[in-house]
């Protein structure tokens, strides 16, 4: 043994360094007269050191989690459902947007729209034409930043929208004719009375009658619900486009209320003109396409993690292999007695 030799020092090993638990700090690992390492100390501090790493990697790919989920979860917003918040009362009260109450935040499906185009008694969200005057007056930001949290906030719901968009129902589509009014002072489409159980606080009936107006191809009629408060196609029957909208215009389908979670739930398409489709289902172009339901809300946020977390495991991988490497590097040389 190498402490019996005369002359050379039991704490000196060959070459003149310390043995490898005097350079360890105390505590860690122990080892025993002829200097080797405790197995059972170097495993558990093996594993410490495993421990740490793995808290050290997980705080340091949690930015990596969150940005690649905010990026993944804003594209499919960008193409399959966005959030919405009503900025009026046009349309009371199937949408709450009235003055000193909670506004109503919805989530606009755009996947119907892929298969066709909106149908009678869907409400949708729009780019208003150039020729409407907007229904609420919006404080545009005044710096680069202010700016950033308002397009934040409009993408999660929680902002006012653009003066430029608007939320109505689609009361007659392309080739078809609506005026009024029939006797009982009905919106009719073709010549047949539309049913409208929704509609809130109508004009007098005297003021009601306009049209007939053949809607162009490519455009929709729309109104209000609150046919009172709603500034629509009829408000607009002397513009260029006869009050009228472009379907490329169209954001996409209101689908589901989710705030005030009080009024949670979804927003059909009631068949107002008669038509032998299912009540709450757009014309898809054969293709069925159901209403969004409540789980469409985190969607978009579980669809960004489901991306984000396997390239964050993968990276994960990577570390922890590297390391053991590195632990495998760092055991001592055997001694030889």
């Amino acid at each position: 043994m190498s402490s019996d030799r005369p002359g050379r020092p039991a704490d000196v090993v060959p070459g003149g360094e310390e043995p490898r638990a005097a350079r360890e700090p105390a505590g860690e690992e122990t080892a025993d007269d002829t200097g080797r390492i405790d197995p059972v100390s170097r495993h558990r501090r093996r594993r410490e050191r495993q421990e740490d790493e793995k808290k050290g990697s997980l705080l340091r790919e949690l930015p990596v989690l969150l940005l690649v989920a905010f990026v993944l979860a804003l594209l499919v917003k960008t193409f399959l459902v966005q959030a919405f918040f009503i900025p009026s009362g046009s349309m009371e009260q199937t949408l709450h947007g009235c003055p000193g109450c909670t506004g109503d935040r919805v989530l606009v499906n755009k996947v119907p729209y892929w298969f066709g185009e909106p149908g009678p008694g869907d409400i949708v969200v729009f780019e208003g034409p150039d020729t409407w005057s907007p229904e609420v007056d919006v404080a545009e930001p005044s710096n680069w930043f202010s700016g950033a949290l308002l397009w934040l906030g409009r993408a999660v719901g929680v902002a006012p929208p653009s003066e430029d968009d608007f939320v109505k129902r689609v009361i007659a589509t392309a080739g078809q004719t609506v005026q009024c009014c029939d006797p009982e002072g009905r919106v009719m489409v073709d010549g047949q009375p539309l049913d409208e159980p929704y509609i809130f606080e109508n004009t007098p009936i005297e003021t009601r009658a306009f049209g007939p107006v053949t809607v162009p191809e490519d455009r929709l009629w729309v109104m209000g619900d609150h046919r009172s408060a709603s500034a629509d196609s009829k408000q607009h029957m002397g513009d260029k486009y006869s009050g009228t909208i472009g379907v490329d215009d169209v954001i996409g389908k209101a689908a589901l209320i989710v705030w005030p979670l009080d009024r949670l739930g979804t927003l059909g398409s009631p068949d107002i003109q008669g038509l032998e489709a299912a009540a709450a289902l757009p014309e898809t172009g054969g293709v069925a396409v159901a209403d969004t339901g409540a789980g469409a809300l985190a969607a978009p946020y579980a669809l960004g993690l489901a991306g984000a977390v396997p390239l964050t495991a993968w990276r994960r991988r990577r570390r922890t292999a590297r390391s053991l490497r590195r632990h495998r590097g760092d055991r001592p040389p055997r001694r030889r007695d």
